[in-house]
C-alpha cells in the first residue's frame, strides 16, 4: 500500500484545482495582494495570541500561581517520546 502526502487531507490535485478557481474569481493580478493580506491578519492573529498568553502568565506569576507545570508536563511527554523512538527505532516503517 502506497501513502501519498497530504496537507490538511487535501492531494495535490485538489490544491491546483482550488488554485485555479481562485485564479478565475479573483485574476492573477489580485492573488498577491490577498495573499499579502491574509499573511498580515495571520500575523496580528499570532501576536495578539502570544500578547494575551504572556499577560495571563504575568498575572499567574503575580497572584503566586504556579504557571511552570505545563512545561513539566511538555518535558515528561517529550522524555515519554524519546523513551518510545528509542524502543521502536529499528522496527518503525517508512511510508
Amino acid at each position: 500500500m502506497i501513502f501519498q502526502s497530504t496537507y490538511l487531507f487535501i492531494s495535490g490535485a485538489e490544491i491546483a484545482f482550488i488554485l485555479f478557481i481562485a485564479i478565475m474569481v479573483f485574476g492573477a493580478d489580485k492573488l498577491p495582494e490577498i495573499a499579502r493580506g491574509l499573511g498580515k491578519g495571520m500575523r496580528t492573529l499570532k501576536d495578539a495570541t502570544n500578547d494575551i498568553k504572556q499577560e495571563i502568565t504575568k498575572t499567574a506569576e503575580k497572584n503566586g500561581i504556579d504557571s511552570s507545570i505545563t512545561s513539566d508536563v511538555k518535558k515528561e511527554i517529550d522524555k515519554v517520546k524519546d523513551d518510545l523512538e528509542d524502543f521502536t527505532g529499528s522496527v518503525k516503517r517508512k511510508f
